[in-house]
């Protein structure tokens, strides 16, 4: 299988850390955030990932080339931000057949069973599945509702009246056919340009396994605390 990684982010919130390292590379328990996503593709087998580039880029390609992987990397370097649906558009050759793709951000640390995920898609015949969580800040997040098949027939990014409390983690599992919905602009954000309209036509999958956005050096450190907890049961 293949995926996405975006990890373009310039990772303001975690300067003066992200002043001279990538927001993909900043460590949690020793290891690269960027380590930590190659070792559960490795597990799930996930044999080719495009990653994009623009903060940064030569440490990011540095890792990289320097990490014992079977993976097969590949780089998309953005001058200028295209944004996460940008990024895909640009990018739509990588898929060259229609297997479904997994499409990730970076800044998450995460032990999501990415075959159960896959398990979920195939069985409901999707065209795109969205990760979910329960979240105890709504308004921060982009909220879904599902139905009792796990539809999802909402969906508001960081909405002032939340509707619900699950949430998008920022991992999708997607069909070819959604790079048809992402509109040709110079910056196209999934959150904003592209799951709305998959509205009706989209499921959530909703696991209670570990994710946190590693955005602020709030979430750092909590992850520093964390992290090496989940590893003793087992990531």
């Amino acid at each position: 299988m293949k995926a996405f990684l975006l990890a373009a982010g310039l990772g303001t919130r975690l300067r003066p850390i992200t002043e001279t390292t990538p927001k993909c590379l900043v460590p949690i328990a020793g290891i690269p955030l960027l380590g930590w996503w190659i070792k559960l593709f490795e597990k799930y087998q996930i044999t080719e990932v495009l990653i994009n580039l623009h903060h940064l880029p030569e440490a990011v390609e540095k890792y990289i080339n320097n990490i014992d992987t079977w993976i097969k990397f590949s780089f998309f370097y953005e001058e200028t931000l295209l944004g996460s649906a940008g990024t895909l558009k640009a990018n739509k050759d990588f898929i060259k057949d229609d297997s479904p793709f997994f499409i990730c951000y970076a800044d998450n640390l995460t032990n999501y069973n990415l075959s159960e995920m896959h398990a979920f898609h195939q069985e409901k015949k999707s065209n795109f599945t969205m990760a979910l969580f329960r979240t105890d800040t709504p308004k921060i997040k982009g909220i879904v509702e599902i139905d009792e098949i796990c539809k999802v027939i909402s969906f508001e990014e960081k909405p002032d009246s939340p509707k619900s409390d699950l949430a998008n983690a920022g991992i999708y599992l997607a069909n070819n056919t959604i790079f048809n919905l992402i509109p040709l602009k110079k910056f196209a954000d999934i959150g904003f340009d592209l799951l709305p309209n998959l509205v009706h036509d989209m499921y959530g999958w909703e696991t209670k396994e570990y994710l946190l956005d590693i955005g602020t050096i709030e979430h750092l450190n909590k992850a520093n605390t964390e992290w090496p907890q989940i590893l003793r049961k087992g990531v």
